[in-house]
C-alpha cells in the first residue's frame, strides 16, 4: 500500500522534501527563544543591565523572525505537495478506473468508487500534510525541548519521562481499538453514499411512488449507523484530551515545586525556571499533536487501503501484444462459449459462501453469423440475451470457447479497433451533460455536422431535433432528463451509427418507441447499412420478424436459431412467444 501511495508523489518530491527542512529550521528557530528568554531575565532584569535586555531581545526578534520566515516556507511547500499528491491520487485512480472492463467495475460499487475518489482522497491530503509538518514538528520539537531542558537542569528534566510513559500508554490504547472502527466508518460512508446516489438517480421514480418516506427511512437508517460508529470513534479519541491536560498539569505543579527548592539550593536561577515551564508546556504540547498525528494516521490508513485497491486493480481484459488493428468482416462466430459473471480471475468459481458456482449465464453456445446479417435474439428476461452480445466487443471474455469477430478470436484484437468495429446501444442508455451534437459525437470525435445529420435520419431522430429550439445545440440535462425515453433511445443509436461499424448491436434499444418509429429505424438500417452485421436484442417478435434469422434463448442456452417463419413452425418456445405477444398478453417471461 505505502509503494503505491508515495509512488503518486510525483513531481511534487521536491516540495515534500523541502517542507520538512523548514519545519525543521523552523522549531530549532522556536526553541531557541525560551533559553534567551533565561538568559534576558538572569543576565539583563535581574541584574539591572539594560544593554543585555536590549541584546538578547534583538537576538529573539531575529529568531522570531526567521521561525516566521522558515514557517511561511514550510507552509508553502506543504500545500504544495499535499494538493498535488491529492491531484495524482484522483488521477490516477480516475484513469485506472477508464481501463476496468465491466468484471473489473463489478467489485466496487460506484457509490464505493465516488467515496473513494473525495472522502478517502481528502484523509490522505490531510494526513499526508501532516506528515510533512505536524509529524516533523512534533517530534523535534519535543526532542530539543528535552534536551534543552537536560542541559539547563537533567533532574528537572526527569519529571517528562513519567509523563512520556503515562501518555504512551493511553496512545497505544487509543489507536489499538480505533483501527477497525474507521475501517468500518468507510464501508458505511459507502452505503450511504450508495443510498444517496440511488434516490437522487430515481427521483421521478420515487415521486411517481409516492415513496419518499420510505426513502428517507432508508437514509435516516444509513445515517444513523454511520453516526453509532462514529460517536464510538470519537469517544475513544477524547480520553486523551482530560489525560493530557491532567499530566500537562502535573508536570507544572512538580515543576513548580521542586523548581522553587533548586532555586532556594542555587541550583536553579528563576530564569532557567521560567524557560523550563515553557519548555514543559512545548513538550506536552508535541505529545499532544503526536496524539492526533497517531489518530490521523489510524483513519488515513484505512483510506489508504482502498485508495490502492483501485490504484493497483488490473485490469482483466487488456489489449494483446502484437494485437490486430484490421477487422475483414463483421462476421461472428462462437465456439462452445459458456460465461459465469461468479467465476474469479483464476476461474474458479465460488459464490457469497464460498461454496464453487457452476451456473453458467450463458452455457455452451455455438453459431455463425454472416457479414451483414440482421439477426434477432429473442427470449424472457435474465435468459442470456444481453450477455451473448457484452463477449462480442470483450466487455466481457468467455470464461469458455472461443468468441471470433471476422473469423479472428477478439482476443486478439487491439481493444480500440474491437470496440470501435463492434458499436453497442446497451439497455441503459446514457446521455451526457452538454449539446445534442457533443453527445453525438461520442461515436465519432470529428464527425461533420452532416454526418451527424445523416446518423439521426436514420436512427429516425432528427424529426424531433428539428423541433426544438435551437435543433441540434439544444443542451442535454444530466443523464438526459430533459428528453423522452424514447428520444434519448434514438439519440443513442445515432451516436453508434457514427462508428460506422462492421457490426452493431441495439439492447432493446427501440423499447421506448411506438411501432411505426421501431419499423422505420429499420428499414433505414436494411437500406443504409447493408454491409453491417446487425443483432437487434428485443422483448417483441414484430420487432425481428424481418430479420435473416432469430437466435432463442432460455435459461442461458440457445434453444433455436432460424428464420421466423421456421421457427414457428418448428420451435416450441418461439411459439409460445409469438402466441402470447400476438394473442393473449404479451408477458412471455412465465
Amino acid at each position: 500500500m505505502l509503494k503505491t501511495l508515495l509512488k503518486q508523489i510525483g513531481s511534487y518530491r521536491t516540495a515534500a522534501i523541502l517542507t520538512p527542512f523548514f519545519t525543521g529550521l523552523e522549531v530549532v528557530m522556536g526553541v531557541l527563544i525560551p533559553y534567551v528568554t533565561s538568559w534576558i531575565i538572569d543576565r539583563g532584569i535581574a541584574v539591572g543591565n539594560m544593554r543585555n535586555v536590549c541584546l538578547y531581545g534583538g537576538l529573539m526578534i531575529i529568531l522570531a523572525a526567521f521561525s516566521l520566515l522558515f514557517g511561511i516556507l514550510s507552509g508553502r511547500c506543504s500545500a504544495k505537495a499535499s494538493t498535488g499528491f491529492a491531484y495524482n491520487l484522483r488521477d490516477a485512480m480516475y484513469r485506472n478506473i477508464q481501463t476496468f472492463s465491466f468484471s473489473n467495475i463489478d467489485k466496487f460499487s460506484t457509490s464505493g468508487l465516488i467515496t473513494r475518489l473525495t472522502t478517502d482522497v481528502s484523509n490522505l491530503q490531510n494526513a499526508f500534510q501532516m506528515l510533512m509538518r505536524v509529524s516533523v514538528r512534533a517530534p523535534f520539537n519535543m526532542i530539543l525541548s528535552v534536551l534543552m531542558c537536560v542541559f539547563i537542569n537533567y533532574k528537572m528534566s526527569l519529571i517528562f519521562l513519567v509523563a512520556l510513559v503515562i501518555l504512551g500508554t493511553v496512545l497505544y490504547f487509543i489507536i489499538s481499538r480505533t483501527m477497525k472502527l474507521f475501517t468500518q466508518v468507510f464501508q458505511k460512508y459507502d452505503d450511504l453514499n450508495g443510498t444517496v446516489q440511488e434516490n437522487i438517480a430515481a427521483i421521478r421514480v420515487v415521486k411517481a411512488f409516492v415513496r419518499e418516506d420510505f426513502e428517507n427511512t432508508k437514509f435516516r437508517r444509513a445515517a444513523e449507523a454511520l453516526y453509532k460508529l462514529f460517536v464510538k470513534t470519537e469517544t475513544l479519541q477524547a480520553i486523551n484530551h482530560p489525560i493530557m491536560m491532567l499530566v500537562v498539569y502535573g508536570c507544572i505543579m512538580a515543576l513548580s515545586w521542586f523548581g522553587a527548592h533548586f532555586i532556594v539550593g542555587g541550583e536553579l536561577t528563576t530564569g532557567q525556571l521560567t524557560s523550563l515551564f515553557t519548555y514543559v508546556m512545548t513538550i506536552l504540547s508535541s505529545l499532544m499533536m503526536l496524539s492526533m498525528i497517531f489518530v490521523t494516521l489510524t483513519m488515513s490508513a484505512a483510506s489508504g487501503r482502498r485508495v490502492a485497491e483501485v490504484i493497483d486493480e488490473r485490469a482483466d481484459i487488456t489489449t494483446p501484444v502484437n494485437a490486430l488493428h484490421v477487422i475483414k468482416d463483421g462476421s461472428i462466430d462462437f465456439e462452445n462459449v459458456s460465461f459465469s459473471y461468479n467465476l474469479n480471475r483464476t476461474g474458479q468459481g465460488e459464490n457469497a459462501s464460498g461454496l464453487p458456482v457452476h451456473e453458467y449465464a450463458i452455457n455452451n453456445i455455438s453459431l455463425h453469423i454472416n457479414s451483414g446479417e440482421t439477426i434477432g435474439i429473442i427470449g424472457g428476461t435474465g435468459c442470456g440475451k444481453s450477455t451473448l452480445a457484452t463477449l462480442i466487443s470483450r466487455l466481457y471474455d468467455a470464461t469458455e470457447g472461443y468468441v471470433r469477430v471476422g473469423g479472428v478470436d477478439v482476443r486478439q484484437y487491439d481493444l480500440d479497433t474491437l470496440r470501435n468495429n463492434v458499436s453497442m446501444v446497451l439497455q441503459n442508455n446514457v446521455l451526457f451533460s452538454g449539446t445534442i451534437l457533443e453527445n453525438l459525437r461520442w461515436g465519432k470525435e470529428d464527425a461533420t455536422f452532416e454526418e451527424c445529420q445523416e446518423a439521426c435520419r436514420l436512427a429516425n431522430a432528427d424529426e424531433f431535433i428539428e423541433q426544438m429550439p435551437e435543433q441540434y445545440n439544444t443542451r442535454i440535462e444530466q443523464n438526459g432528463s430533459n428528453v423522452s425515453g424514447g428520444q434519448k433511445q434514438r439519440l443513442c443509436i445515432a451516436r453508434a451509427l457514427l462508428k460506422k461499424p462492421k457490426i452493431l448491436i441495439l439492447d432493446d434499444s427501440t423499447s421506448a418507441c411506438d411501432t411505426a418509429t421501431d419499423a422505420r429505424i429499420r428499414e433505414a438500417f436494411s437500406r443504409a447499412i447493408p454491409g453491417t452485421t446487425k443483432l437487434i436484442i428485443a422483448q417483441r417478435v414484430m420487432s425481428m420478424e424481418h430479420t435473416d434469422r432469430i437466435i432463442v434463448m432460455d435459461n442461458g442456452r440457445m434453444v433455436g436459431f432460424d428464420t421466423h417463419e421456421n421457427l414457428l413452425n418448428n420451435n416450441p418456445i418461439y411459439q409460445e412467444i409469438y402466441r402470447l405477444q400476438t394473442q393473449d398478453t404479451g408477458d412471455f417471461d412465465e
